[in-house]
């Protein structure tokens, strides 16, 4: 059978006693993590919710998240997670757009998401930290749904440069290989390992490398809502924590806190993705904790996993080498090898490459060709077989590993009624990596601040999208046929 979830029904059988999932004193077996999954996966069928229908989940990085995904997955349903910071629109636009009638919401998030679900004519349930054992007392639905290998499992919503956020639609197979490949080549993990949960797991990073990791080896996993370098090496110490997870913010946090914090020992291995890790940074970290970070490469279409570096063989400043049964190449604009070490686009073939965009077929068309997906992503290849990334086709930035899509944003400061044209670039960001910014030229005789238009984007989309730098201009620069031409935009010198 194929259904993601019986990972967890295997685990459950294996390491019945086994601390599946913790979060500060809440601990979870795998048989108490089984069942109440079991009891969402009922819950959702009484109501009359069958296999193919769309449900979001839009938690922290808590223990709820965990059940309510496998709890989906077992009834056959297809999980939408979201980011809990989503602002009203943007939530309104995932469930409308994948057509979910149903959300599991974090208690926070209620303002944004009570218009939403009006709109979108779904329900809300919303999710507290004593939600457990609520779920405690619903029917359990005993047996896993069977699920065919190319049934879409999860779809996650990622953005590109033309328009609102497509859902790359990720099957069973997909994910169930990923995380198997991610297990046994990339991690060696066991059931005596611990990984530490930091990666949102609304986010395909954390969610594959992370919790299905995890349940596919009968794992442990400590979950943390919100990153705090201290706190975390002192969870470190405390669950003994054998693998971490994370973007380069966070490996730049910890390495800045210092070993002296905790003993971190138990620390055997670490990943980083979700954007390029300084070679500092990355040698840094190793001589400070005498662990070693593994870096890689991967999209939301690609489960993500694509390519890393392995332990034995790792290059410093590359994202290593394609994964067990995947291919990578780079090629010319007429999809054409490019000759070692020039410069071309990564297309990715494999068992991790999405199913598609859920209802998006000009988009899939246009991304999957000949089995291949294009990434909109710039590498090389060196003699050695390794992939270093060099550029973005696409106008992405990546915020503390978070993407932030320019065009998304432009949007909003377009619904501005002052505002003649903006562009939203990426600057430069000591911990961030990058940080989001915008250049504005106003209506004839308008007078709207800075200041005011950051706090009118701040209200419309989720924290980290939001311009912190906006900075105005008589008018944008622009080509022969009138687009803007953001590689002429002049950033300001404090912040070049």
């Amino acid at each position: 059978m194929t259904n993601l979830a019986w990972n967890l029904k295997n685990s459950a059988e294996r390491f019945p006693a086994r601390p599946a999932v913790r979060l500060d004193d809440q601990v979870l077996t795998y048989a108490e993590f089984d069942d109440l999954s079991s009891r969402v996966a009922g819950w959702l069928r009484e109501r009359g919710y069958a296999p193919g229908d769309r449900v979001g989940i839009m938690l922290p990085n808590v223990i709820a998240f965990p059940v309510i995904y496998y709890g989906v997955l077992r009834a056959g349903l297809i999980a939408v997670p979201m980011n809990p910071l989503l602002k009203e629109r943007e939530v309104r636009h995932h469930l409308d757009d994948a057509g979910a009638t149903l959300l599991f919401a974090w208690h926070t998030a209620l303002t944004e998401v009570a218009s939403a679900v009006v709109t979108c004519e779904a329900s809300a349930v919303t999710v507290t930290e004593g939600k457990l054992a609520e779920i405690a007392s619903w029917p359990a639905l005993v047996e896993v749904t069977e699920r065919d290998d190319e049934d879409t499992a999860v779809i996650l919503y990622t953005s590109g440069t033309t328009g609102a956020p497509k859902g790359a639609e990720l099957t069973h197979a997909n994910l169930r290989a990923n995380a198997a490949v991610t297990a046994r080549t990339l991690l060696e993990a066991t059931p005596e390992d611990v990984i530490m949960g930091c990666l949102p797991l609304f986010h395909s990073f954390g969610q594959t490398a992370g919790l299905n990791v995890a349940v596919l080896c009968g794992a442990g996993i400590t979950l943390i809502p919100r990153f705090d370098p201290a706190a975390v090496l002192k969870l470190i110490e405390r669950d003994r924590v054998t693998v971490f997870e994370g973007v380069p913010t966070m490996y730049v946090g910890l390495l800045s806190a210092g070993r002296e914090v905790a003993d971190t020992s138990t620390l055997r291995v670490c990943l980083s993705g979700g954007a390029a890790l300084p070679v500092e940074v990355l040698r840094g970290f190793a001589d400070t904790f005498g662990v070693q970070v593994l870096e890689g490469y991967g999209l939301s279409e690609t489960s993500p996993v694509a390519s890393f570096n392995r332990v034995a063989a790792a290059k410093p400043g590359s994202i290593g080498t394609p994964v067990e049964g995947v291919q990578m190449r780079v090629v010319d604009s007429d999809g054409n090898d490019v000759a070692p070490g020039e410069v071309g686009e990564i297309v990715i073939r494999g068992h991790n490459v999405m199913k598609g965009y859920w209802n998006r077929p000009e988009a899939t068309a246009e991304a999957i060709r000949d089995g291949w997906f294009y990434t909109g992503d710039m590498a090389r290849q060196d003699g050695d077989g390794y992939f270093a990334v060099v550029d973005r086709k696409k106008d992405l930035i990546i915020r503390g590993g978070f993407n932030v899509y320019p065009r998304e944003i432009e949007e909003v400061l377009y619904e501005h009624p002052e505002v003649l044209e903006a562009a939203v670039i990426g600057v430069q960001h000591r911990t961030h990596g990058e940080e989001v910014a915008a250049v504005v030229a106003l209506k004839a005789g308008c007078t709207t601040t800075a200041d005011q238009l950051r706090e009118y984007v701040k209200a419309r989309v989720a924290a980290y999208k939001y311009p912190r730098h906006v900075w105005f201009v008589e008018a944008l620069p622009k080509g022969p046929t009138g687009k803007v031409l953001k590689r002429a935009i002049v950033v300001p010198e404090e912040l070049s």
